[in-house]
């Protein structure tokens, strides 16, 4: 396990976690991941700490409004978010990490089937 920092493009948005230096990512097609390209790493809330910028978060949700997206107000992006299929877990963006751990195997997740899909993983 090790420690890893990230933040949305600003800085403004900064966290830290821990996790395994070999990671699975998910890939998600759904209509917002799909369109951001993101890369979802699964972190236990209880490894993930925010670190700054709780005032800066603007919650956006929409269809079942069992997600929690969370935008930086200030640069737009949505560094980390509490997602439907793990809500147990935030998802970080991969992308927004410094150093990111190894992607070991990523999951193509259907995303635009949710319900269908969740039952199979």
């Amino acid at each position: 396990m090790k420690e890893y920092f990230g933040s949305c493009h600003c800085a403004a948005v900064k966290f830290r976690f821990i996790s395994d230096e070999t990671v699975e990512i998910w890939k998600c097609n759904c209509s917002i991941c799909d369109s951001y390209d993101y890369q979802h790493l699964f972190i236990k809330h209880e490894d993930f700490k925010l670190i700054s910028g709780r005032k800066e978060l603007s919650s956006y949700k929409f269809g079942t409004k069992s997600a929690e997206h969370l935008f930086c107000k200030i640069c737009g992006i949505k560094s980390y978010y509490q997602p439907r299929s793990h809500p147990e877990m935030y998802s970080v963006n991969l992308r927004c990490v410094n150093n990111p751990p190894s992607i070991r195997k990523v999951i193509e997740f259907d995303g635009v089937n949710f319900d269908e899909s969740i039952k199979e993983i």
